[in-house]
């Protein structure tokens, strides 16, 4: 039996990817709803909501990057060219945000600073995410194993779209963690934004499930050629499934279940686009083993994967369990 080392290790780096954008995903949202929330006490426990977890959140980041150097480095080699604006941008969305964290709480007099800095580095980081991905589906040019195309390619209407599209489903997470995780007035007002960014949330999903399928030829095919149309049927119908469980969790107030559906519409959102173009890791240009290192290499990594993948879930959940619960908002945790 031959183990298929170059389909392994892009699962787990899927797998990564999709770790960081649904746990990171609402502790961005949460500072891109900073300025819903004028009053110090309601940003006061919205930073504590998130201050125990949104360091380890980042983690994930870490390992899709690395380990898309470390294991499909011809990928690495492609993409970065195509995409240094937005991911330089989104790295220093992330320092300013990381930065606001620690030194909100240590200044009164430039406190202001520092909450536009948390969150206009929020939203800096999830606009850029959000360019990055529609860059990428859109599709990289590739030529003789290198990068093709210009400087500006990754700006376009698709790109930007997607970059707005992401900061609205970021807020709508955002939004629905503070339901589950805050009581009173500040609960109350998540609960209304949360039921206007889960509209404006389906409507982008919509948008984009029209407008990708005729970026390229091979989405068109997927989409809508036997057997992968089969998905284009099925998930659909559970994003209608996940928008009911999150309407029916803000009106009958079950507040986990609504970041669960949220969680969940990311989750087939995700989907969608692995459908669209698998085994392509650069879409139309380079497949995963095309773009992936020596099956030696892939095998030695997999022996390090399978120890740090588990530890780094476990202390992940047992974080989550920790600190689980409603916040305290005369305690909080930082």
């Amino acid at each position: 039996m031959v183990i298929d080392l170059a389909f392994i290790w892009a699962g787990i780096i899927a797998f990564a990817v999709l770790a960081y954008v649904i746990l990171d995903g609402f502790d961005l949202g949460v500072g891109i709803l900073f300025p819903f929330f004028p009053h110090k006490h309601d940003r006061d426990v919205m930073m504590n909501s998130v201050a125990p977890v949104w360091d380890g959140n980042e983690t994930w980041l870490v390992l899709g990057g690395g380990g898309l150097m470390a294991v499909f480095p011809l990928a690495y080699a492609t993409i970065l060219p195509a995409l240094y604006a937005p991911i330089i941008a989104m790295l220093l969305g992330l320092i300013f945000r990381g930065v606001a964290f620690e030194y909100r709480w240590r200044t009164k007099r430039a406190e202001y600073l520092w909450n536009w800095a948390f969150a206009g580095g929020s939203m800096l980081a999830a606009f850029a995410q959000g360019v990055a991905l529609g860059a990428l589906v859109q599709g990289i040019p590739v030529v003789d194993r290198a990068y093709a195309g210009g400087w500006w390619d990754w700006l376009t209407p698709f790109s930007l779209a997607t970059g707005l599209a992401l900061v609205i489903g970021y807020a709508l997470l955002g939004a629905t963690w503070l339901v589950m995780k805050t009581a009173g007035e500040l609960a109350e007002k998540a609960r209304v934004l949360s039921l206007r960014l889960a509209i404006a949330t389906i409507a982008a999903m919509g948008v984009f499930s029209l407008w990708t399928p005729f970026l390229e030829p091979l989405y068109l095919a997927r989409w809508f050629g036997y057997p992968t149309m089969i998905f284009s049927i099925i998930v659909p119908l559970l994003v209608l499934g996940c928008l009911y469980l999150l309407f029916t969790g803000l009106r009958n107030e079950r507040d986990t279940q609504p970041f669960l559906a949220s969680l969940g519409l990311f989750v087939l959102g995700y989907a969608g686009i692995g459908i669209s173009f698998y085994p392509y890791i650069v879409p139309t240009s380079l497949t995963i083993w095309e773009a992936a290192a020596p099956d030696e290499s892939l095998a030695f990594l997999l022996v390090g994967a399978v120890v740090l993948v588990p530890i780094i879930l476990i202390y992940t959940g047992y974080a989550y369990w920790v600190f689980r619960g409603k916040v305290n908002p005369e305690e909080g945790y930082h």
